[in-house]
């Protein structure tokens, strides 16, 4: 299967909602197999506005998400430096 740009997926989808043509017929007439538009309509049921994102872009959630991982990473990164931190000044003030 080839790319497709986010206008093509919606237009594709847009011919089968508007029950002028079967799924199975505008995967023919686009070159394209039923499974294909099938799971393109999975997409936009699901994700609407935010569907086909396209590559290196993220959805809301998932930027989101990801934005809280690098947080969170970021934030276990300080901690061992501080208790690292700790451990020196207390064996410093043991001597």
């Amino acid at each position: 299967m080839g790319k497709y740009d986010a206008d093509f997926k919606r237009e594709a989808i847009k011919r089968v909602n508007s029950n002028q043509t079967s799924a199975i017929q505008v995967a023919r007439e686009l070159g394209v197999s039923k499974h294909t538009i099938y799971s393109w309509m999975k997409e936009y049921r699901e994700h609407k506005g935010e569907a086909f994102v396209g590559s290196g872009n993220l959805r809301t959630d998932d930027r989101i998400l990801k934005d809280y991982e690098k947080r969170i990473k970021d934030l276990e990164e300080e901690n061992a430096i501080l208790k690292k931190a700790t451990d020196i000044f207390a064996k410093d003030q043991k001597r």
